[in-house]
């Protein structure tokens, strides 16, 4: 069994759950994560085939927001794939987050169901793993970065007879998306933002390999800062991250007390993917206003951490100050 991520294993009085999220957040469950297949069984699969997939009348860049065509005629029953932009990017990775903006309309009627452009962040997810619709895993995974990829999907690889109510997408639907991949991530991905001097010799010092590795801390023998420490170790130059950003990370936890780890996305091979709102308050003050891309250090004290309630089965003990180095991959 996976062992939870403890950043998220919060007590009830730190963790926020219902109705932390805003109208952009919630429009964002009706996406292609929705996942119609079972779990426990094998996604299906389907033949790919060249078309026929609607023309693009407008924004036909990538990375602009397009505009498609009703489709013409019947659609196919299998699923249609077209690179529109070849990319010169790594190819897409089973088992890789791959961030990518993308817009999805009904065939039938050209009816626009959801896109990424207007939310101005490219969504993030893993690919070829069944956490995404199956038309989605079988299209993109081999495709290169930078590439404009459209695909028509049949309901049997979108969200199957029973649709997706809340998008107004119906049973018989055939999907049409165009997808501009962006980025992947993986267990061994690391920041690589400009280094920043830690001259404070009372806070603990992170170690600035890009290797993917897990990164160094090491913490003090003085006194733990009462307040929160959260401070550049490597700068990043992308956007700076919102309080109700969703976040892609990579981190390594240690004590303050003795240094020792506690938790680690390298260690685990995982890479962690939260809302802001759902973590423990020193991340969420902490990683608030920094930039993407950026390698960061968090010191949390007691209160803005476990308190004395540290999650079962952990070397946290109660009123621990607890030491962070943060990788901010991507938002979304």
């Amino acid at each position: 069994m996976r062992r939870r991520s403890l950043l998220l294993a919060v007590p009830a009085g730190l963790l926020t759950l219902a109705g932390c999220g805003d109208d952009k957040a919630d429009k964002a469950k009706t996406k292609p994560s929705d996942s119609p297949t079972n779990a426990t069984s094998a996604p299906p699969t389907a033949k790919i085939v060249d078309g026929p997939l609607p023309e693009i009348t407008k924004g036909d860049k990538f990375g602009e927001k397009p505009t498609v065509a009703k489709g013409k005629g019947e659609p196919s029953s299998d699923l249609a794939v077209k690179t529109l932009i070849e990319g010169k990017g790594k190819k897409v990775v089973k088992g890789d987050y791959l961030q990518a903006n993308y817009l999805g309309q009904i065939w039938a009627t050209a009816k626009v169901f959801d896109n990424s452009y207007d939310r101005g962040n490219p969504t993030v997810f893993p690919i070829g793993v069944g956490q995404v619709i199956p038309g989605w895993d079988q299209a993109l995974v081999g495709k290169k970065l930078d590439s404009r990829v459209e695909i028509a999907i049949p309901p049997k690889m979108g969200y199957g007879k029973e649709g997706n109510k809340q998008a107004g997408i119906k049973g018989s639907d055939t999907l049409v998306f165009v997808v501009d991949l962006v980025g992947t991530f993986n267990s061994k991905s690391s920041v690589e933002g400009k280094e920043v001097a830690q001259s404070n010799k009372d806070l603990p010092k992170v170690g600035t390999n890009t290797d993917g590795k897990a990164p160094s801390i090491d913490v003090p023998k003085t006194d733990a800062p009462k307040k929160l420490v959260a401070s550049y170790v490597l700068e990043g130059d992308g956007d700076e991250v919102k309080e109700t950003d969703s976040l892609l990370c990579q981190y390594k936890g240690v004590l303050w007390a003795d240094g020792k780890e506690f938790d680690s996305s390298y260690k685990s091979g995982q890479l962690a993917q939260f809302q802001l709102a759902q973590v423990v308050k020193g991340w969420a003050q902490g990683l608030t206003g920094k930039k993407v891309g950026s390698r960061v250090l968090i010191v949390i004290p007691p209160e803005l951490g476990y308190g004395d309630q540290p999650p079962q089965g952990s070397s946290i003990k109660k009123d621990s100050t607890l030491v962070f180095c943060v990788d901010i991959l991507a938002k979304a």
